[in-house]
C-alpha cells in the first residue's frame, strides 16, 4: 500500500517534472497508469489538489454512499498510509515533499517552515504557477511559506472554497492547494461521530464537487488532473472521549484518496 508521501511523486510524474530532491517515494502506479491510458501518453497542465483534515478510511466506511459525487469526478480510488505520528503538520509535510518525517524535520505537533525541497517549487522550477489557499495559522497556511508561488490565506473554510472559485474566474494556476479544516476542529471539540463535526464532513465532500466542477469547467480544453487527499483518520480518545489522532492505529493510519484524470477536449 503506498504512502501518502506518494502524492508528491505521482503529481510530479503527471506534470513530467522531477520530485523534490529529497523525496524517497514511487509515485502511485494505478494512479501513472490511468493517465497513461486517459491522457494517450501525454501530461497534465492544471491539477487542483483538495486536502480535506481527519477524513480517514473509517469515515468512508461508515458512509460510502456520502462519497457517490466525491467518486463521480474522482472515481479512482486509492488505499494509503498516513504517515507516523499522525499529526497534520507531520503528514502534509511529507504529503508534498514525497519524504519521511525525519529527512523533511517536522516529527512532532509544530509549524515550522520547511527548509527542504517540496512539489511547489518543484513546479516553479519547471515555469509552473502554483496557488496555496488555507486557513489563516493552519499547517498548510505556515508550513510551506517563502517559495515562489501564491499564498492565499483566509479566515475559514467558507472563504478559502469562494477564494478558489474567485481564482477560477479571475487567474491562471497550474496547481491550486486547497485546505478545509473544519470537520477536524469540531471532532476534536467533541467526537467523530458527532452530528455537528458530521456536517462538517458532509461539507468537506460538497466543497470537493463544487471546486472540482468549477476547475473543470475552466480548464475542460486542457489535460487535468483533480485529487481528494486528506491526511489521517481519528479515533477517540480513552482518556478525554473526544477525537484526536496522532497515533499508529488502522483508525488514524487509514485514508483513501480520489484521483480524476480528464484529457482536454
Amino acid at each position: 500500500m503506498p504512502s501518502i508521501a506518494s502524492v508528491t511523486p505521482t503529481i510530479c510524474s503527471l506534470f513530467g517534472v522531477q520530485p523534490p530532491r529529497d523525496s524517497s517515494e514511487l509515485p502511485i502506479d494505478a494512479v501513472v497508469d490511468k493517465a497513461a491510458k486517459a491522457l494517450k501518453g501525454g501530461t497534465v497542465e492544471k491539477a487542483l489538489i483538495y486536502a480535506p483534515d481527519a477524513i480517514g478510511e473509517v469515515l468512508y466506511r461508515d458512509y460510502k454512499k456520502l462519497f457517490s459525487g466525491v467518486k463521480k469526478l474522482a472515481p479512482l480510488e486509492v488505499e494509503v498510509k498516513s504517515i507516523i505520528p499522525t499529526w497534520t503538520p507531520v503528514c502534509f509535510s511529507s504529503m508534498f515533499t514525497g519524504a519521511q518525517p525525519v529527512v523533511h524535520g517536522i516529527k512532532k505537533y509544530e509549524k515550522p517552515v520547511l527548509t527542504c525541497d517540496t512539489l511547489f517549487e518543484t513546479l516553479a522550477r519547471a515555469k509552473k504557477r502554483v496557488a496555496i489557499v488555507a486557513v489563516k495559522g493552519s499547517s498548510i497556511d505556515l508550513v510551506f511559506r517563502n517559495r515562489k508561488i501564491d499564498y492565499y490565506t483566509e479566515e475559514y473554510d467558507p472563504q478559502v472554497e469562494a477564494r478558489v472559485l474567485d481564482i477560477l474566474k479571475t487567474k491562471d494556476y497550474d496547481l491550486i492547494l486547497a485546505y478545509h479544516q473544519e470537520y477536524d476542529d469540531l471532532m476534536h471539540s467533541s467526537t467523530p461521530r458527532d452530528p455537528r463535526a458530521l456536517e462538517a464532513f458532509k461539507r468537506h465532500l460538497k466543497s470537493f464537487e463544487t471546486l472540482t466542477s468549477a476547475f473543470n469547467e475552466r480548464y475542460a480544453n486542457v489535460n487535468r488532473v483533480v485529487a481528494f487527499t486528506p491526511d489521517h483518520g481519528t479515533h477517540i480518545d480513552q482518556a478525554t472521549g473526544k477525537g484526536t489522532h496522532g497515533t499508529d492505529s488502522p483508525d488514524d493510519m487509514e485514508v483513501r484518496h480520489f484521483w480524476g484524470i480528464n484529457r482536454g477536449n
